[in-house]
Parts: structure tokens; sequence; C-alpha cells
């Protein structure tokens, strides 16, 4: 095979035609990718949308904790009027550069369990981290091994729950907390990744604002049979009657287009 120095400084040829959008603001940035260029706080403002939009029918009230004193809770849903002294579930917010590791979120783990103690607040029913990066292997394989979280927890408690739960005090493991943590159900934890919040979001009335949209990318154009398909007689015939009209000449068939410049427009029309 014989490569010319022609073939090798031919440019690369796009798959998909460009759009007028494209060219006045360039690619469109997938939903996904623009939520990594979040900061914490507009992650957090993020989902509290995703939760008041697309989990009407599971909440009665959607509420976004922030600040000093939120006792481990970034966006809570409830699903009647006691709010945390009744059934809820709670939305943890994590926004790093990496998918959330254990050691990201050990503090987390005492708090729910350290102010549901002490009454602040009833257990939730579901505890969901959510990162747009999701959560790690080690993370999620101790999300399916309840079991070994409480055990790890355990572990890494004098390390790195103790002091993190409150700058009041340091949370120490007594009997009777430990107690607690022992009957505790570690199963209510799991997480929640951007791309399912994203597909629950698109159906929303801001999915738009948010992330913009407008025309899906136009897929690129099949090639047309050779032969002419009955499907397109009409516009062929329309075709024919513009080019008799340019030309002068009667055209009633492809063959009839001796011009080279009609037999590509022709060519493309079709496609």
């Amino acid at each position: 095979m014989t490569v010319s120095w022609k073939d090798i400084n031919k440019p690369p040829s796009s798959s998909t035609a460009v759009t007028a959008a494209q060219v006045a603001n360039g690619p469109v940035m997938p939903p996904q990718q623009r939520l990594l260029t979040y900061s914490p706080s507009e992650w957090e403002g993020f989902v509290e949308e995703w939760a008041y939009y697309c989990l009407t029918t599971k909440y009665k009230h959607v509420q976004r904790f922030s600040g000093a004193g939120d006792m481990g809770i970034d966006v809570a849903g409830f699903v009647d009027d006691k709010r945390l002294q009744g059934a809820w579930e709670n939305f943890q917010c994590k926004h790093y550069d990496h998918a959330i590791r254990p050691s990201d979120v050990w503090a987390e783990f005492g708090k729910v369990i350290w102010y549901s103690y002490k009454g602040e607040y009833t257990v939730p029913c579901r505890y969901y981290f959510v990162s747009p990066r999701g959560a790690g292997t080690s993370l999620s394989r101790l999300f399916s091994n309840a079991t070994k979280l409480r055990e790890e927890l355990f572990a890494n408690w004098d390390k790195h729950v103790k002091a993190a739960i409150t700058s009041t005090q340091e949370v120490l493991l007594d009997s009777k907390l430990r107690a607690y943590v022992d009957a505790f159900d570690f199963s209510i934890f799991d997480a929640k990744t951007a791309l399912q919040l994203v597909d629950d979001h698109r159906v929303t009335p801001v999915h738009t604002a948010r992330f913009g949209g407008g025309l899906p990318m136009r897929p690129a154009s099949e090639k047309p049979p050779q032969e002419l398909a009955a499907t397109e007689s009409r516009y062929v015939t329309q075709l024919f009657g513009a080019y008799s009209e340019h030309t002068g000449t009667i055209v009633t068939d492809p063959s009839a287009l001796s011009v080279p410049k009609l037999k590509d427009h022709f060519r493309r029309q079709r496609e």
C-alpha cells in the first residue's frame, strides 16, 4: 500500500454535522462534566434542587442545612410534618477531586450516630452520600457489608471520629454509646452518583436552565441507496424540477445531470 504525502496531511473528517449553537458557543459540555466544575456550595444547591423536583411524590418537605451546627445533615427529605423527629432521609454532599474514600467520611458516620443517640433527630430511613465522582471501591464494599462497616468505624473512631463530631467535646465510645453503635442499622448507608441525579433531573422544568440544551447533536447522514427509493420520489421530483428550470432542459433522471456541480448537489440533497 502506497501512502502519499497528501494522504498524510489530510485533515481529520468530522463524524457529525456542526450546529449553529456549536459554532457560536463551542462543544456542548455533558451535565456530569459540568458538575465537576461546581463549588461544594453549588453542588449542595444542585442536590437540593434535584430532591425538590424529582422526589416530590416521596417527600412532603425538602430542606437544605448549611453552616455550623448542621449536625451532619446537608439536604434532608421529610416524609411528614414531624421532619427530623419523623421519617426522613439524608443526602450528604461531598465534592472532591476523587471518588469518596472511607477516610473522607468516617466523621459523617459518627455524626449521625451521635446526634441520633442524643435525640436530636431520629435515625434516617436512608443516608446517601452524593458526589459527582461517586463512592470509591473501598467505600462501596463497606456499603454492601454492614457488619464490616461497623467494625471499621470502631477501628477508626479514636483517630478519625471522636474529635471530628463536634468542636465542643471529644465523643468517646463509652459502654452506652458502644452498645448504641452495636445496635445501629448500618444498612441505611449508600451512595448516589451524578449520573443517577442527572438522569432524574432531565425531566424537571429547570434542567435546561441549569445545563443548557437545545436540539441534540445531528447524527451523521446515512448514505442513500444507489437506486432511487420510493420514499424519496416526491422530493427527488421537486429537485428535478429545480434542475430543469436552472439548466433550461427537462431533467427526469439522474443520468440527465451532466454538470458535475449538479451531480454533487443531487448527492448531498439525497443525504
